[in-house]
């Protein structure tokens, strides 16, 4: 793990911040969250120097389950985010080419449970944990919104701690993955594979549990169809979970864009307010 980094987060979005425009915050990268059968998972986390009480965000890279990183242009910048007074995180997973499904998705509880179990550490409020994630990581934060822990057996550490969330923002995921072009680079060792896709896709575990999610995307998304964000803010209206669909036409496969940075603080400003 790489020593900490006090820098000054300069604040460039056009957005209400909970903190004054310049604020000093710590940074550290390489840190290691999860040891699932004896390798290192890292992550980059930031944090306000001397905050309290801190709302934590942690963000999933997309990249269709088995390409992509955390240190991705177009990721959420921890610093940024630790700036406007957040524990931010960003996050690596073991991806689907060497470790098969449900290994992301089992990653992701491990990085929650991390941010329950260092919550005293770095003055984070439990009750205040949100994910955030773009295409494949916008399903696995869906997934975690929807089903939970669900089945998975936990891995690579702090078994012990929390695993639940305030709630998600999903960018351009899918939402069913017997739908999906892709849907079949979800394929576990084991069992039948249409089923085990139904069972990871969050469309299908929407329940009375079910966290608020955010869902953003765009009609124009050439890897996510639109359709499944559409049925998915159908399925969840039906169900009466709290959810926003913010619906662009030509955006493309979104990313963390300003654009979603600003609808994001607006929906968790509107779940912390309910």
């Amino acid at each position: 793990m790489q020593k900490p980094i006090v820098l000054v987060a300069v604040l460039a979005l056009g957005v209400a911040a909970p903190v004054l425009a310049q604020t000093p915050v710590t940074v550290v990268n390489d840190v290691i969250y999860s040891r699932p059968d004896g390798g290192a998972v890292l992550a980059d986390v930031a944090y306000p120097v001397g905050g309290a009480d801190l709302p934590a965000i942690v963000y999933v890279h997309g990249g269709r389950w088995r390409a992509g990183e955390r240190t991705y242009r177009e990721a959420l910048d921890v610093a940024q985010w630790a700036g406007m007074g957040y524990f931010a995180m960003t996050i690596d997973y073991r991806l689907v080419t060497a470790t098969p499904a449900p290994a992301p998705y089992q990653d992701v509880q491990t990085a929650v449970r991390w941010v329950h179990a260092h919550a005293d550490e770095y003055g984070i409020d439990r009750e205040r944990v949100y994910l955030i994630g773009d295409s494949s990581g916008g399903h696995l934060v869906a997934l975690a919104a929807t089903m939970g822990e669900g089945p998975y057996p936990r891995v690579g550490g702090w078994e012990d701690a929390r695993s639940d969330v305030r709630a998600v923002i999903s960018a351009a995921g899918p939402y069913d993955l017997n739908t999906l072009s892709w849907g079949n680079l979800w394929t576990p060792l084991e069992g039948d594979v249409t089923e085990a896709r139904r069972l990871a896709s969050p469309m299908h575990q929407i329940g009375p549990a079910t966290k608020p999610i955010l869902i953003v995307h765009s009609d124009d998304d050439r890897s996510v169809p639109v359709q499944q964000a559409v049925d998915m803010a159908a399925a969840l209206e039906r169900a009466g979970v709290h959810h926003r669909f913010v619906h662009y036409t030509d955006a493309g496969h979104m990313r963390i864009t300003e654009a979603v940075i600003r609808e994001t603080l607006a929906f968790i400003a509107e779940v912390e307010g309910r």
